[in-house]
């Protein structure tokens, strides 16, 4: 009979997790298929490794000063290999006592979305079986690992006490691929309709990455002229991506050319590499092309994005009349989805907002590859089916993707650890506090702001899917 588990600002219940444990270790037996584990002795910390039945294997830390409490991190899109910690971590998290967790996932694609939780959760309760129930535990999710961890929160039966996600891709693969098409689509139409570009329904990784080296030459041959760069100006926005990437200092808010000249270079510079070829891998998950832009209004879609002034600026620049290219768009836009394609993403790969414990969101300001824009969407979910108490999203004024700080990551999970012992978040997750949290406690620079993203354009699911099927 398991003990009674009692925390802060809960009733006496049954441990979830304990009897999750039991449970899958009898699963296993019952299918012959047994979880594998190994370990490792080091100075800082024991190491365990092992197999799950479903073919994802998974390591862990444990430190010597391991302080009751795991995190079980998500990694982000790439090779399906277990990660423990984000990359920017270090020893910070160890040196906290945390014991960190995470798995490979399984699956014939690097969007490992329709086996990650459970293989997460197979992780955590195979570590539970040989170290003992956690006192608490906590997911963390990084860009793609970011929707897992959130999913991981609308699945938790008691696995989970909270959840952090750090540049996490949040809005789910649906609207993802279909921003990331306008922008391509675009690019495509306004500068060089004459070449053939294909754009989804890729066959393998090299016809996606032709798609890529395409797209870039496109950019790069039109770049030169005030009317090629108002266009891929155009594109940038409908990408959403962000007006400051690459040095210093940061453009004024109404610096409108400096602002495009970093979204030209973006473009440029091979952002394509990593659309084109992560598409692909969401088509293999998914079963086809979920994204489209048959009945897309794409002044609409361009002026709810928070960019028109910008790209207007480009285009009265250039001599060029937007609502003509626009409406060029609208026209010759013809690219349908299959509707089975957008039933498994929106099965596997979207949330629904209906968070179990406290969640805490953490994004730098300029990501070119999970736009910041993705939290307005993530937040009016949450909101929409009353979950809004739950969730908190603090913001640092970083360039990039996943840029953070150990301190960011530190005082972001001290932020969320203490709003589940204490019940409240009060103003713990304001910008002010968590900078004056790391630099009370010296555990490194950090560079959170007060900001409010833009709405995410291109956030959309087919209205009529029936239609489609049938033609």
């Amino acid at each position: 009979m398991p003990a009674l588990k009692v925390r802060r600002g809960k009733t006496f219940r049954l441990s979830k997790r304990y009897l999750a444990v039991m449970l899958a270790a009898i699963f296993s037996a019952a299918m012959c298929l047994p979880t594998y584990a190994t370990a490792v002795s080091t100075a800082a910390a024991q190491r365990y490794t092992g197999v799950l039945p479903s073919g994802a294997t998974w390591v862990a830390d444990v430190p010597a000063n391991y302080n009751g409490t795991i995190l079980l991190f998500s990694h982000g899109y790439g090779p399906l290999t277990a990660q423990n910690q984000p990359r920017y971590a270090g020893d910070a998290l160890q040196r906290e006592g945390y014991a960190v967790l995470g798995s490979s996932y399984s699956g014939n694609s690097w969007w490992a979305l329709a086996n990650a939780v459970d293989d997460q959760f197979g992780a955590l309760a195979a570590l539970e079986q040989i170290i003992g129930e956690s006192n608490q535990t906590y997911a963390i999710g990084e860009s793609m690992g970011g929707l897992v961890s959130s999913l991981e929160n609308e699945r938790n039966t008691g696995q989970l006490d909270g959840v952090l996600t750090t540049c996490g891709l949040v809005a789910g693969a649906v609207n993802l691929l279909n921003y990331q098409l306008d922008g391509e689509y675009a690019l495509n139409q306004l500068l060089e309709p004459q070449t053939d570009v294909k754009l989804v329904n890729f066959t393998d990784p090299a016809d996606a990455a032709a798609s890529a080296a395409t797209l870039t030459a496109i950019a790069q041959r039109n770049s030169d002229t005030p009317q090629g760069r108002a266009r891929i100006v155009l594109a940038a926005a409908l990408l959403n991506a962000p007006k400051q990437l690459f040095g210093n200092p940061k453009p004024a808010p109404e610096d409108y050319p400096a602002q495009q000249a970093q979204q030209i270079k973006l473009l440029t510079s091979g952002l394509f590499n990593f659309i084109g070829p992560g598409r692909q891998q969401i088509e293999v998950a998914g079963g086809g092309n979920s994204s489209f832009t048959i009945g897309v209004h794409y002044l609409s879609r361009l002026r709810d994005s928070g960019y028109l002034e910008m790209v207007s600026n480009a285009y009265q620049a250039a001599g060029l009349n937007l609502r003509n290219d626009l409406a060029t768009l609208e026209r010759n836009a013809d690219i349908k989805p299959n509707p089975r394609a957008i039933a498994t993403l929106k099965a596997t790969s979207q949330v629904s907002g209906r968070l179990t414990v406290p969640q805490l969101n953490i994004h730098t300001i300029d990501d070119h590859l999970v736009p910041v824009q993705q939290e307005t969407w993530y937040s009016e979910q949450v909101s929409k089916v009353g979950s809004g108490r739950l969730l908190r999203q603090a913001y640092t004024e970083t360039p990039g993707h996943c840029n953070f700080t150990s301190g960011e990551l530190v005082v972001a999970l001290r932020a969320l650890i203490n709003r589940v012992n204490s019940g409240r978040w009060g103003n713990t997750t304001d910008a002010a506090a968590l900078n004056a949290e790391a630099t009370a406690t010296g555990v490194g620079p950090t560079a959170f702001v007060t900001y409010r993203p833009a709405r995410l354009g291109g956030a959309r699911l087919y209205p009529n899917l029936l239609t489609i099927q049938r033609d």
